[in-house]
């Protein structure tokens, strides 16, 4: 049963703990990497074989296996991707950052250019669920962003086949190709290259604790979006709220995994004990109610607060990955929400919009990171570069300030390379 918490009479250590520890796989992870490094391609078809428990003849899903897939898909899931993604280009085009140029002063032209990394890798999970969704808010923006090439990872079954769903996804957001490679050894793939699976700039998209120890391994090597932890929503709510929704909302993250986090913050001790009661009435509903049951008797709470400035505080320092603002007039708090990776505003505005249909994209920082971090964005796929044109008369205008600057700094060649231009006559 998840744990009822009254703000104040508790440590605030039990308020803001997480409780989402996993275990330490970075020696196991170093030594996949490491053997993709050096034997490419047979090292993950040893890998599919081991963990997938699939024998490959090719890691690139063919033309016609995509045909395949998109046949096997229902007509009208079809549609609903094609509706989904054409929210999420709608939101993520305005994104797009424009380079620029300043040329306002005689003889002088500083300015600069934006421009998409030339390839980009997306890991999509496949484990206990296939994530369609993921699909398209993680290549919509790189194709947005103008990457020449979009490339999938994604683990298959035991048959070697990759969910038609998926691949339904990746065709309709435009993805170039898509490999039959999951875990560590996708991401080591895409980092270094195999025979196969070209090297990436970027890697995005989130994963099972081996994936995401191994995007932290390869940083520096290649750029990644983020080190994602567990799912995780807070929901703030005022004594209106229906419980019955409110219940509904937490479950929507803790069917995810045992490890997520789900958490209620009120001003109400009625609604608590109503949405604790709620849970019990339909986590048993659930098709994956083992797993929402783990993760609200282990990682759930309702916290209790004497007011809503005090629930506001709360969330805030907890800053969590989904946010939802249950209460009347919600753009009234929307200032007062500094920490979130994405806000749904209402009583009328689930989380699950945001996972699917609304538009904004549900890459989001995890574990406390929305404090410095944001979701995954065209920004994401896009590198920025400055240039400098002066002219002889220009540069001689401010080569003595160069000059002095750079001998305060000890640094005389700095000085120098300025002034030997000027000096020469």
């Amino acid at each position: 049963m998840i744990k009822i918490l009254k703000y104040g009479e508790v440590e605030n250590s039990e308020i803001f703990a997480r409780g989402n520890e996993g275990i330490d796989v970075s020696g196991t992870v170093s030594e996949i990497i490491a053997d993709v490094r050096k034997n490419g391609d047979s090292a993950l078809f040893k890998y599919c074989e081991k963990f997938d428990k699939a024998r490959l003849d090719s890691l690139v899903v063919s033309p016609e296996e995509t045909e395949e897939a998109l046949a096997l898909v229902e007509p009208r899931f079809l549609e609903v991707l094609e509706r989904a993604a054409a929210n999420i280009r709608k939101f993520h085009e305005k994104q797009v950052r424009n380079s620029f140029i300043i040329n306002d002063e005689n003889g002088i032209v500083v300015g600069q250019k934006v421009i998409p990394v030339d390839r980009a890798g997306l890991y999509v999970p496949g484990g206990t669920a296939a994530y369609p969704s993921t699909v398209l808010m993680d290549s919509i923006p790189a194709k947005i962003a103008g990457c020449r090439e979009v490339v999938i990872v994604t683990p298959p079954n035991s048959e070697g086949k990759i969910n038609p769903v998926i691949l339904a996804a990746a065709h309709i957001a435009g993805v170039d190709k898509v490999f039959k490679v999951g875990g560590a050894q996708a991401v080591a793939a895409l980092a270094y290259g195999t025979e196969t699976i070209p090297r990436v700039d970027k890697i995005v998209g989130p994963g099972n604790a081996y994936v995401a120890e191994a995007k932290k391994q390869v940083y520096g090597q290649v750029s990644i979006d983020m080190i994602a932890g567990p799912s995780e929503i807070l929901i703030v709510a005022d004594g209106k709220t229906d419980p019955r929704h409110a219940a509904a909302d937490l479950l929507s993250q803790a069917e995810h995994d045992k490890m997520a986090s789900a958490v209620l913050v009120t001003d109400s001790m009625e609604l608590a004990k109503a949405v604790c009661r709620e849970l019990e009435v339909q986590i048993p509903q659930l098709l994956r109610a083992d797993i929402a049951r783990a993760s609200i008797d282990n990682n759930g709470k309702i916290i209790v607060a004497d007011s809503l400035d005090a629930v506001i505080d709360i969330a805030n320092e907890i800053a969590p990955e989904h946010l939802e603002l249950c209460v009347d007039n919600p753009f009234d708090y929307l200032d007062s929400i500094r920490h979130a990776g994405s806000i749904f505003m209402g009583r009328n505005c689930p989380e699950a919009l945001g996972d699917y249909m609304a538009g904004p994209n549900h890459t989001l920082p995890t574990s406390g990171t929305a404090k410095f971090s944001s979701p995954l964005s065209v920004d994401d796929f896009v590198k920025k570069t400055q240039y400098t044109y002066y002219t002889r008369d220009a540069l001689s205008r401010i080569a003595r300030d160069v000059e002095y600057f750079a001998n305060k700094e000890g640094l005389t060649a700095h000085a120098k390379s300025a002034v030997i231009r000027i000096e020469e006559e």
